[in-house]
């Protein structure tokens, strides 16, 4: 299995960031991006999660779309991302790289207020991230 330290998972999750198109990077509000090895217990049971399910990034917060005139003074929502399911459906670096840009879009655009079906409707339509 490929083995990619913190440090160098870190720089992955940056550099994906970086290379995403500045309309969705530059208008992301109250949004923190982490690293994480595995979803907690408690992600995956707020998720339904069954343990033959994987997870390789969550978004955790108030879309856009959902933010009303009240929305003030909160903690900023919350994308991370999780190495080591990653990791698992990765065989060179690349794929590595590819699935963390991947998955830190499909985040975003949670932020954003898409579900999974616009998601996939966008893709479908030849985005490429």
């Amino acid at each position: 299995m490929l083995h990619v330290s913190d440090k160098e998972f870190d720089k992955s999750v940056t550099q994906a960031l970086d290379e995403l198109p500045d309309q969705y990077v530059d208008n992301m509000k109250n949004v923190a991006i982490v690293i994480d090895d595995e979803p907690s217990t408690e992600q995956r049971r707020t998720l339904k999660l069954r343990c033959s399910e994987t997870l390789f990034g969550l978004y955790e917060g108030i879309p856009l779309t959902q933010r009303g005139a009240g929305y003030n003074l909160v903690l900023p929502d919350k994308i991370t991302i999780f190495k080591n399911p990653i990791l698992s459906v990765s065989e060179t670096i690349e794929q590595f790289h590819k699935q963390v840009k991947h998955t830190l879009w499909h985040e975003i655009a949670h932020h954003y207020g898409l579900n999974h079906t616009h998601i996939h409707e966008i893709e479908s339509r030849g985005f490429k991230t």
